[in-house]
């Protein structure tokens, strides 16, 4: 296997998921999912930028363009490292609980276990906050392409969120824990309505007759 899951071609991370191994798993799914979302949304503007109609956005959509550009990377450097935080936290797991330090192994390790999952929320809501802006400021007919990227970070931002769950749950004493818990609720409170609303009145005018 490539030293980076992001190396695989899409029918071999296919294979790797599909497969009984232990990574990828959802979180390098959903981490995944957001970079083809942020990519989707970097190509309407790419396809926007220029046209005359669209000039006076051009500052924005070359801001629009590094942004994505960024998070799209970042997004696919995140599922390995959310790989690379399943194999120390499997191993506390086969610990006997009454070894010495075990609480305490378990705590650094899955919390160190949340980090990857938890960036990941957060870079959706940047994503989703450009996504709003540029459906105001690309081509009518690249529209379905931001909406769909609209609802991929939407499945994204919600499938990460539940990798941070996942952990956190474990750690029910935990002040951090119950702190990633409530900024992960939070961004969903936010972000999944916003996320809905771009998708919803893209579909709104994609139906509507001429």
């Amino acid at each position: 296997m490539p030293d980076s899951l992001a190396d695989l071609s899409c029918r071999a991370f296919s294979e790797q998921l599909f497969s009984n191994a232990p990574v990828p798993g959802g979180g390098g799914a959903a981490a995944l999912i957001g970079s083809l979302a942020s990519a989707l949304g970097a190509m309407a503007t790419n396809l926007t930028i220029g046209k005359k109609k669209f000039l006076p956005f051009e500052e924005d959509h070359r801001r629009i363009i590094a942004e994505a550009d960024r998070l799209r990377m970042r997004l696919l450097t995140l599922m390995d490292e959310d790989a690379a935080a399943f194999e120390p936290l499997s191993r506390v797991y086969s610990l006997d609980r009454s070894s010495p330090g075990y609480a305490e192994k378990l705590t650094a390790a899955t919390l160190a276990a949340c980090r990857a999952p938890f960036e990941m929320m957060q870079n959706c809501c940047t994503l989703i906050a450009l996504l709003e802006e540029l459906r105001e400021k690309c081509s009518p007919l690249l529209l379905s392409d931001v909406g769909c990227a609209a609802l991929a970070a939407r499945c994204a931002l919600e499938s990460a969120s539940m990798n941070v769950f996942v952990n956190t749950r474990m750690l029910p004493e935990c002040a951090e824990a119950d702190t990633l818990s409530a900024k992960a609720r939070t961004m969903l409170e936010e972000y999944l309505p916003r996320a809905q609303a771009v998708a919803d009145s893209i579909m709104t005018y994609l139906r509507t007759p001429k």
